[in-house]
């Protein structure tokens, strides 16, 4: 089992101990760190920023928006990062939802996995700079030709010879179709709400994209990067209230009441019940409640909460379901230095 730092968004401020958690990752053997983006902080930016106070650690996204970039462009910064890096990048991608492409991009949303398999495609003809880079779309046509246009575009490949024609393509998928193109086309899966529980759930739908014909991957040679709550503490009751609130936003206030993929995630998990009244409740204002009537058991389907005992066995637990890669957001150098401790 690895461990990665992942660094997410910014909130109101940009966080103070980045440079903090970056060092001590570093230090105690962490195998990546990653950084998210949704609609304030961009994640290529502070990615590049603290990666360069690196030397070892993988510097990864988890995730970019597709919508926040056109391919090439994406392509481009990923290129760039992978040098400054020394060939330690890992461009973590994901569709976001209908509210932010269309409400904050001003892109269509329709036709998402369509959409994907197209972007990482022109990204991988980019980095293979084996001809001009050509996409007949429909989602992204290159050259752009038609009404509207000068009819000059021109099919170019990158000025700058990629340090790896290859660069690894994770994807950040919740649903069953999206989770088996990832396994089909991806080098790796960024799942947010993982619970061991639905193992073999997953893997019906990872096997489904590993048996497609050109299928990149084998189980044995793709990466499951889960984001993981891990809290050792005495107290789980203290950390259950504080992780409520966050839970409640994204079942109830992430995305439109009737469109809300995290939510789905949840009902896959046998929470439907809970979803709807959490949607209710936080969408009338009452917040607290909605936060309050979530259960134990909830929180604990995607985290692990406990004292030291109980985090190892959980840790077995979860790469014992596949899990390649834990995700972590300690708030503290000394936590990295305890779980890093743990898991080894």
């Amino acid at each position: 089992m690895k461990l990665g730092l992942q660094l997410g968004y910014w909130g109101a401020q940009p966080p103070t101990n980045h440079r903090e958690l970056v060092a001590a990752a570093e230090a105690h053997g962490f195998d990546s760190m990653f950084t998210a983006e949704a609609w304030g902080s961009d994640a290529y930016t502070p990615l590049a920023w603290w990666g360069s106070e690196t030397e070892r650690i993988r510097l990864g996204t988890s995730v970019i928006q597709m919508s926040a970039r056109t391919p090439t462009a994406c392509a481009m910064a990923a290129l760039t990062l992978d040098h400054l890096s020394g060939g330690r990048h890992i461009v973590g991608l994901g569709v976001s939802g209908p509210q932010v492409v269309e409400g904050w991009y001003g892109q269509p949303f329709p036709k998402p996995l369509a959409r994907t398999r197209e972007y990482i495609d022109i990204m991988r003809r980019v980095w293979a700079r084996e001809a001009p880079v050509t996409s007949e779309g429909p989602h992204y046509r290159l050259p752009l030709t038609g009404d509207g246009t000068t009819g000059l575009g021109k099919a170019l490949k990158p000025i700058v010879h990629p340090l790896r024609s290859d660069i690894p393509v994770f994807l950040g998928a919740e649903g069953p179709k999206n989770i088996a193109l990832a396994a089909e086309i991806a080098d790796g899966w960024l799942p947010l709400f993982y619970t061991p529980r639905l193992a073999d759930q997953y893997n019906e739908w990872l096997d489904e994209g590993f048996a497609r014909p050109g299928a990149r991957n084998t189980r044995e040679t793709f990466e499951i990067c889960a984001t993981a709550h891990i809290v050792v503490t005495d107290d789980r009751e203290a950390v259950y209230a504080a992780v409520k609130p966050m839970l409640a936003l994204y079942l109830g206030g992430m995305g439109s009441e009737d469109t809300n993929f995290h939510a789905e995630v949840y009902r896959r998990m046998g929470y439907a019940d809970i979803v709807d009244e959490v949607t209710a409740l936080f969408r009338s204002g009452r917040k607290d409640e909605a936060a309050q009537i979530i259960p134990d058991a909830a929180v604990d389907d995607s985290a692990i909460i406990g004292d030291e005992a109980h985090v190892r066995e959980q840790i077995r637990v979860w790469e014992a379901a596949g899990v390649t890669t834990m995700l972590v957001s300690p708030g503290s150098a000394a936590e990295i230095e305890r779980l890093a401790a743990l898991v080894r």
